[in-house]
């Protein structure tokens, strides 16, 4: 028989959905709308600003209704925020949202509520649309997902982390985000507890997130190596892997372009 997590009550698990913004006035609307769009009601919408000076937080208090904690503040990075958010969070199950980010579809959280009905499952994930930052329609990327098994993380495996839900308990567990990692604490987080025997996780074969292009990690040369020295540091520090894992985790994006 499998550990169970954290026991929940079936179809009534709360989600919290943390969002971290900075200076995203642009996308931020789309952001909210798509929270409050969620046919799944016992959901809290957490958003954490980091001192936008753009509109971002006239836009945030216009929409002050639908968003349960809103804090802007100086802070030391998105995953200092995102760790704000964690610990303002008072969800069973929590999942992260970004401001440039949209739901597929206002179902997504009944979808993941209802794999963790089962107490065994620690964590759901699904599959991921990179799309035009101009035009949500237009898919340039597919990242389809399987379900996990023991020895993928050492083949450059991993969730999409904006599809990623985990039951607040095991974040507690590994002590949050890494804020020393600036680009790839998310790959730091997710190799902790994947790597974990006792981590169970559900694989929802749908999309669940379109994520627009022209994320921190990619928009430039300094930063695609920035992410690639901290994804190496990551692979060792877990113990998960090295060279290797790193070079198949980018080479696996390739198939992720071909329709």
């Amino acid at each position: 028989m499998r550990d169970h997590c954290e026991t929940s009550n079936k179809s009534i698990a709360k989600i919290t959905v943390i969002t971290a913004t900075w200076n995203s006035a642009e996308t931020i609307q789309d952001c909210l709308d798509s929270v409050k769009r969620q046919s799944y009601q016992n959901a809290e919408h957490i958003v954490v600003d980091g001192a936008s000076t753009d509109g971002t937080v006239e836009c945030i208090e216009a929409n002050i209704e639908s968003i349960s904690r809103f804090v802007s503040e100086r802070d030391e990075g998105i995953y200092d925020a995102l760790n704000k958010g964690l610990k303002l969070s008072t969800g069973e199950i929590v999942g992260f949202l970004h401001a440039d980010d949209i739901y597929q579809d206002e179902d997504v959280l009944a979808r993941v509520a209802q794999a963790f009905e089962d107490p065994a499952v620690c964590a759901v994930y699904g599959d991921l649309d990179y799309v035009l930052r101009d035009n949500p329609s237009k898919i340039i990327r597919r990242w389809r997902s399987e379900p996990y098994r023991p020895g993928m993380l050492s083949w450059g495996w991993m969730p999409p982390h904006p599809t990623l839900y985990v039951r607040r308990e095991w974040y507690e567990r590994i002590g949050f985000f890494d804020t020393r990692l600036k680009i790839a604490a998310d790959y730091l987080s997710i190799l902790r507890l994947f790597s974990n025997p006792q981590f169970h996780t559900a694989y929802l074969p749908n999309v669940l997130v379109k994520m627009r292009l022209g994320g921190e990690s990619n928009k430039s040369l300094s930063n695609i190596y920035r992410k690639s020295k901290e994804d190496l540091n990551a692979l060792r520090e877990s113990g998960v892997g090295g060279v290797g894992a790193l070079a198949w985790k980018n080479i696996s994006k390739v198939g992720q372009f071909i329709r």
